[in-house]
Formats: C-alpha cells, sequence, structure tokens
C-alpha cells in the first residue's frame, strides 16, 4: 500500500501564547506534530505493518519543519516530505490544501490520512479540500479504520453518535481522538530517522504559479479571549437566590 499522511507543525498544546502588534509571538515556544495528526500517523504505520508498503508523511511550512518529519520518521514512516514556502504567515487552507494536490496528483495513492483539525488554526477543511482537488473518496473524524482486498470499513463521529462506511480505495480519511494511541518513538527509531529520506521541495518545483495558491481569506485580528470573573456563590436559601439571580440578570448581566 502507498500511504501518505498530512502534517502540520503547531505549538505544544502546553504552550502560553502571546500576542504582540495583532500577531502570534512565538518566542522560545516549543513546537510539535499536530496532536490529531499523530494519529493519522500511528494509523499508517500500523496499516504498513499489517499489509506492508510504504508511509510518506508530507509537510507545507518553513524549513523548521524538519524536526516533526524526522520525528514521524521516528515513529516508524519511511519517507518524508518538505514542501517549503517562505511567506507561511499568509497563507489560508485553500492555499496549504492546493500545495498538497499539485503534489499528490503525481503519487500513486492508495490512501491518505491526516488529523481532523489543527489545534492552531481548527479550521478542518484541509483534508476535504486535497480529496475534492484530488477527485477521490473522503471520511472525516474516523475512530476505526480497516482495509482489505482494496475497500476500507470505516467508523466516523457523528455528534455523539457513530456511522460505518464501506468504501472503495483510493479515499482521504481525516483521525479524531480514539482512533488509535500513538507510539513514542523509539531510541533506535530516532537513530534509524536520520538515515530516511527527507526531500525538500519549492514551489517551482511542483510547477506551482503562486498567484494560483493565493490565499482566499486574510488574517483581521488576532487577540487573546478576554479573562473570565470569577464566579459568584449566592447566599441563602432557594427564595434568597432566586431573589438575588434575578437582580443580577438585570442589574449587572442586563439580559432581563
Amino acid at each position: 500500500m502507498n500511504i501518505f499522511v498530512m502534517m502540520k507543525r503547531t505549538f505544544d498544546t502546553e504552550e502560553k501564547i502571546s500576542i504582540k502588534n495583532g500577531q502570534i509571538h512565538e518566542g522560545d515556544a516549543e513546537f510539535i506534530i499536530n496532536p490529531y495528526d499523530e494519529y493519522a500517523i500511528e494509523e499508517a504505520i500500523v496499516l504498513k505493518e499489517k499489509h506492508g508498503g510504504e508511509v510518506t508523511v508530507v509537510t507545507v511550512g518553513d524549513e523548521d519543519g524538519e524536526a516533526e518529519l524526522r520525528t514521524a520518521l521516528a515513529m516508524g514512516a519511511g519517507k518524508a516530505v518538505l514542501i517549503n514556502i517562505e511567506d507561511w504567515d499568509h497563507v489560508d487552507s485553500f492555499t496549504v490544501a492546493s500545495i498538497l494536490v499539485k503534489y499528490l496528483e503525481k503519487q500513486e495513492i492508495d490512501l491518505i490520512l491526516s488529523g481532523n483539525m489543527t489545534v492552531d488554526g481548527g479550521s478542518a477543511q484541509v483534508g476535504p479540500l486535497v480529496a475534492e482537488g484530488l477527485g477521490i473518496a473522503q471520511v472525516t473524524a474516523i475512530t476505526k479504520l480497516n482495509v482489505n482486498e482494496g475497500k476500507a470499513l470505516v467508523v466516523r463521529d457523528v455528534e455523539g453518535d457513530v456511522e460505518t462506511i464501506e468504501v472503495s480505495l483510493p479515499i482521504l480519511v481525516t483521525a479524531q481522538q480514539g482512533l488509535n494511541e500513538p507510539r513514542y518513538p523509539s531510541l533506535p527509531g530516532i537513530m534509524k530517522a536520520k538515515k530516511k529520506p527527507l526531500e525538500i521541495f519549492e514551489l517551482d518545483d511542483l510547477d506551482i504559479d503562486e498567484e494560483n495558491v493565493e490565499a482566499k481569506i486574510s488574517m483581521v485580528e488576532v487577540f487573546l479571549p478576554q479573562v473570565k470573573q470569577a464566579g459568584r456563590i449566592l447566599e441563602g436559601d432557594a427564595h434568597e437566590q432566586v431573589k438575588q439571580l434575578v437582580s443580577l440578570l438585570s442589574s449587572e448581566a442586563k439580559v432581563i
């Protein structure tokens, strides 16, 4: 099987984000593989171990993404691809998906996996846009995947319930929490990763005209949410608490 995983480099979810001049200030922040993409990488490796084949992890970004690609290789992926964009701050889901389509349409593909969404942008659009661009079937937010004889049996999240779908390969699926438990890179895996191939492409290498992948949206403002005020405990019996609550809703919250 030829399996491709689309991966993004994101802030560590434990990082405290700061804003300066309307922009996210990276400072000395730690970066990691987007957690949902870790599920996709793990599932790809499990399928390779079961069916054979090759796993290629692809990311769009700048050269800093090489570290996360090496982590994916240490987990067990066979190849890594970095599509280098210098102006990484001025792209959107359309840009990233369009670039990935230009790379992937030249590959022999049985299965593409990605995270259901990223923890920084949260748009959940790149996977579906890539599937649409390649003209292949897609199943999002999957929690179980079995592949056999050119078909996939997929279980996906649907608002508190599940849906089971059978679909012919090739397909693109996006991974939801609960699909698996991503492995940690082992020391031998880390050593092997240093020798595994990591290709770097520029947009010119893929015959991409920057005007054709120009972002469809622009960031108007970036700001941190307001600090929540401490809650208030109402005193007295139920009758007194109701009176206080009504008064507060009227005088302070001004919702009644």
